[in-house]
């Protein structure tokens, strides 16, 4: 065939339905769809039929249930790509369903019933659901027979998945029964891993069948992890379904040999990749999949914790500001931590958190200097810019970036004029107010620091990274704002770097004041007033 839309990969070794499930999948195909199986150390027990819709590759030895996926992967020609396992069966029309509903970015898969392949019959009539073979009828003593049925059973049908702390696979039917949970197209933190179906690009482009993983084992964990952390969605499609055979019973059970020691072998290469956020491809934290699906069985508030990036605040001065403001920020910088690490970085000795003094004259430059000698000295995964003139809110540093290549600004910030009190909010990303991967930051303030060394600083490139496409010589960063549960307050006196700006008239680019407010009184910090008397 030349190239089709679809390729379902069946790994095979030893499988003693691999001809029915292969039966099943070319019946119920309606769409331009092909099969490809591996048969993996073995021929099949039965011969497969010659089709032009099938591809066999053969390997006397085995090389894996994963290197077998992707040999078939690395075949196809197809847009998708469907992994199946040799002992399922699927809806007539399951390829043509997917293929509509299916996203660039989407792993997806049907409903999962059950799979009823075989009883065992005896000549008295007496018969027995699928079990091991029977030594002989319960009957009348006689000897039984495996008779094929292949029933897709109705109930139950499993619609959501997701895995515990351990990680350890787990069906999570309570999702089902949430808003979210209901429709035509659901998300799923989990996969099953017998059934799943993504671009043949991405499939490759994320090396989901990770063979360092081991031959088999926590495949349905990593290929959603994968899915989710890269930017994806794993899809559960209910308008379509398969059925799966659990192979659980000594004569048909699991065709690999598979010891606990490479079971636990695959979690701990699961728990490494993910939950300790090391896959390179990843953008999101695992915290933020489990926290997109909480409260999710077999996690507590505790393993959350755990698995969350850890988090930094780089404070940074120039040893100018009035004695009094510095005091108060700091002051309320230190209780608003909530135990993050704290990293200052100033013109002269300072006590606060770890610090580092730098012998340079106040600018921009310097300013870019001292951002980078922090990020540079902390160990953080998250990084949030403080600056010696704002108080900051405890709720300021819940945040964690759902996107670990983005620069985030929380915008829930009000400027209070210390001169008399006088307070302004408006939409804006300021330095200030940025929150970040560290790993982002320090490529962008290393080479910011060369280009101003080099030829000066120009309000053309900005201070803000990713923000307003005017950051281009130093990156390409996008950036996005969040809104903390309570306010910051930027502090505006008479030696602030950059000038303030009172008046909506001020800003020749009316885009960059929206949602202006002025008010004397500031949501949870109270009365301007009093914050101004506190203040000074």
């Amino acid at each position: 065939m030349g190239a089709v839309d679809l390729s379902v990969l069946i790994p095979s070794r030893n499988e003693e339905f691999l001809l029915n499930t292969v039966n099943d999948v070319l019946a119920n195909i309606q769409a331009d769809t092909e099969i490809i199986c591996v048969l993996d150390g073995s021929w099949p027990i039965e011969p497969i039929p010659d089709s032009p819709r099938i591809t066999l590759i053969h390997h006397p030895t085995s090389i894996g249930q994963r290197a077998a996926i992707n040999e078939a992967a690395r075949v196809s020609t197809a847009k998708y790509v469907m992994k199946f396992d040799a002992h399922c069966a699927v809806a007539p029309g399951f390829d043509k369903v997917l293929l509509e509903d299916m996203q660039p970015d989407w792993t997806q898969v049907p409903i999962m019933r059950n799979l009823h392949v075989f009883d065992w019959v005896c000549d008295c009539g007496h018969r027995m659901y699928q079990r091991p073979t029977p030594e002989s009828c319960p009957n009348c003593n006689g000897q039984m027979t495996k008779e094929i049925v292949w029933i897709a059973k109705t109930n139950p049908q499993s619609k959501a998945y997701c895995f515990d702390s351990t990680p350890h696979f787990q069906y999570f039917g309570e999702f089902s029964k949430r808003p979210e949970g209901k429709g035509d197209l659901t998300e799923s933190m989990s996969l099953q891993g017998s059934c799943f179906m993504m671009t043949r690009e991405r499939y490759l482009e994320l090396e989901v069948c990770d063979e360092s993983i081991g031959s088999w084992g926590s495949q349905g964990i990593e290929v959603a992890c994968k899915t989710w952390l890269s930017g994806g969605r794993v899809i559960v499609n209910h308008r379509t379904w398969y059925a799966h055979l659990f192979r659980k019973y000594g004569d048909f059970g699991f065709p690999y040999p598979l010891s606990g020691k490479e079971t636990e072998y695959a979690k701990e290469q699961v728990r490494e990749l993910f939950f300790e956020n090391r896959w390179p491809k990843q953008i999101k934290p695992l915290s933020w999949l489990v926290e997109k699906f909480w409260p999710v069985p077999g996690w507590t508030d505790e393993d959350l914790k755990r698995i969350a990036p850890s988090k930094a605040a780089i404070y940074y001065t120039d040893n100018r500001l009035d004695s009094n403001i510095m005091q108060v920020c700091q002051n309320q910088l230190k209780q608003s931590l909530n135990g993050h690490k704290l990293v200052s970085v100033s013109l002269k000795p300072l006590d606060l958190g770890e610090n580092i003094t730098l012998d340079l004259e106040r600018g921009y430059l310097t300013m870019f200097k001292q951002i980078l000698a922090g990020l540079e000295a902390c160990m953080a995964d998250v990084v949030f810019l403080c600056e010696h003139d704002v108080l900051y809110h405890p709720s300021h540093f819940d945040f964690t970036p759902p996107d670990r290549t983005k620069i985030y600004y929380n915008a829930n910030v009000w400027h209070l004029r210390v001169s008399d009190g006088h307070a302004v909010y408006y939409t804006a990303k300021r330095t200030s107010q940025l929150c970040a991967y560290r790993d982002v930051l320090i490529r962008h303030y290393r080479k910011r620091v060369a280009l101003v060394e080099q030829d000066g600083f120009s309000r053309k490139m900005g201070f803000e990274p990713g923000s307003h496409n005017r950051t281009e010589r130093v990156d390409d960063l996008k950036s996005d704002t969040w809104q903390s549960e309570h306010p910051n307050v930027d502090i505006k006196h008479d030696q602030n770097l950059t000038p303030a700006r009172w008046k909506q008239e001020a800003f020749r680019d009316k885009r960059n004041c929206q949602n202006w407010q002025e008010s004397d009184e500031i949501p949870y910090w109270g009365v301007t007033k009093n914050i101004f008397m506190e203040v000074i």
